[in-house]
């Protein structure tokens, strides 16, 4: 295709050539690229603090029976009957949010994520490596008893709604465990299709440390896909009074489906999973436009970890998956010709009014991971006539993970326990109740409700969650009942670990 401009193009590419010279041959940790970020007005954040505190998080939200170093003092055992309902083991796991509900399908996404995280950015971690694996496991764990029976997936343990009428521990709880499974005759491929991406990445993680884990992760991960494939519905056609409006699959299962088999591949690299996404991308919605990544949908985050297969390894089968992992990149970016993304005055990335950090997050995490692509490949994003360097990315990023730790007009952080000035009053029933150790009296359902209504802030900080997060004017209003920007939710720290680990590598802080 010939160009108007040939000459433009020429100096674009020249320039290009001079910008990655600082990107190209630097380590995270070099200080060419710490004078990038040194740019910005505000560089005193404790990165490290923030990624332990993300990772401790974790340890708040667990189910099951708490091991002995478990880090979050003011919780105990809970939901140690959980499966016996239909005469399965399902103890374990993670509550995904404020609630007492295990939701398999953000579970499973929390999970990907956070082996996401590690695989790309585990080795900057160093003392937090084992805490991360752990966080990763302990999904992983739950993940592998809900996949035990053949054709057979234990999606979800609880009652949403009789869960949601009450305020209680989780410690205390004494709604319905009920149990609801997807099959061949009930097929669920979206959360099928992301248990298979999960249990995959999760074998990445533990590859080196524990082979023989590692093994029974990806075993497993092959089985769930190749139900995922042959049982195609979405989860939520057969389940939905049970898992809407909470966890519908909103997007379709075609993007889990994408994301299976990419994890696979990246897993594997077996050659049928590649045939699978080149002979299915299209029918599955590779080359359909998105710009946000969410629990929900998955097709960006498809596309960047598909495109790391063009752009370092070279298989030039999936070069599309690099224009369209740009064309998400550009329509992130402030101010590019093809932009698309809403920004509060005071720069806080906006998608949604209900739980933006998850995207905030999400999205920060998937422009480090690009960057690293991007910097190995020495190449760059074109957005139109704009020139789009790695460097501008990690800087688009921290800035995003700034403002969520405290640069931004409230001066607040968004991270319960990082700084002075953070939410008191999460929406989160474990955190805003007195702990079993300190009024070992059981509380009943709608006994809680007298805290979930008063003013006083939580008596037991969820260490590191971070909440959903201001309104579009940068207004947070600190109030319980306001789940929308007052619940934190595993989905929302997965992507950060990551984040933050190469922050805190990047400043010398790890």
């Amino acid at each position: 295709m010939s160009l108007p401009f040939p000459s433009s193009r020429l100096i674009a590419t020249f320039l290009v050539l001079l910008l990655l010279l600082s990107n190209v041959f630097s380590s995270p940790s070099s200080s060419s690229l710490r004078s990038v970020h040194q740019r910005h007005h505000l560089d005193n954040q404790n990165y490290k603090d923030a990624l332990t505190k993300s990772i401790l998080f974790f340890e708040g939200q667990r189910s099951g029976k708490l091991p002995p170093n478990h880090g979050m003092t003011w919780r105990s055992d809970s939901g140690l009957s959980d499966g016996s309902a239909l005469n399965v083991d399902l103890v374990g796991g993670y509550y995904d949010a404020g609630d007492n509900m295990k939701f398999g399908f953000p579970m499973a996404f929390t999970t990907t994520m956070l082996s996401w995280s590690l695989i790309e950015f585990g080795d900057l971690m160093n003392s937090e490596l084992p805490n991360a694996e752990d966080a990763v496991r302990w999904g992983a764990d739950f993940l592998l008893k809900a996949t035990s029976h053949p054709d057979t997936i234990y999606v979800q343990v609880g009652d949403p709604n009789m869960d949601h009428a009450c305020w209680e521990r989780p410690e205390d709880m004494d709604t319905p465990r009920s149990v609801f499974k997807v099959d061949k005759n009930n097929p669920g491929s979206d959360i099928a299709g992301e248990i298979a991406a999960s249990l995959a990445a999760a074998s990445i993680v533990f590859r080196k440390c524990d082979p023989s884990y590692s093994n029974l992760l990806l075993q497993r991960a092959i089985t769930v896909f190749t139900f995922a494939d042959k049982y195609r519905g979405p989860y939520s056609a057969g389940l939905k009074p049970e898992v809407c409006p909470f966890y519908c699959s909103y997007s379709g299962y075609q993007d889990e489906l994408l994301w299976g088999a990419a994890w696979l591949y990246k897993t594997t690299s077996n050659p049928t999973y590649l045939s699978y996404v080149q002979t299915n991308g299209r029918n599955l919605g590779a080359d359909e436009f998105d710009n946000m990544f969410s629990w929900d949908n998955k097709h960006v985050g498809a596309r960047i970890l598909l495109s790391k297969e063009f752009l370092i390894h070279n298989v030039k089968a999936l070069e599309e998956y690099k224009e369209h992992a740009d064309s998400f990149i550009c329509s992130v970016i402030p101010g590019a010709p093809f932009s698309s993304s809403q920004y509060t005055p005071g720069g806080l990335l906006f998608k949604m009014s209900g739980s933006n950090m998850q995207y905030v997050t999400s999205t920060s995490f998937l422009l480090l991971t690009y960057a690293k692509y991007l910097t190995s490949a020495r190449t760059v994003v074109y957005c139109g006539g704009s020139v789009v360097t790695p460097a501008r990315l990690r800087s688009i990023a921290k800035n995003q993970v700034d403002y969520l730790l405290g640069d931004n007009p409230l001066k607040m952080s968004y991270m319960v326990g990082y700084g002075s000035k953070y939410p008191r009053r999460i929406h989160h029933r474990g955190s805003s109740l007195p702990s079993v150790a300190a009024h070992p009296t059981k509380i009943q359902c709608h006994d809680g409700f007298s805290m979930f209504n008063s003013q006083s802030p939580n008596p037991n900080d969820l260490t590191g969650a971070v909440v959903g997060g201001p309104d579009q004017n940068d207004q947070f209003p600190d109030e319980r009942s306001d789940y929308q920007r007052s619940e934190p939710a595993t989905y929302i720290n997965a992507p950060l670990v990551g984040a933050l680990a190469y922050l805190a590598r990047s400043f010398g802080q790890v």
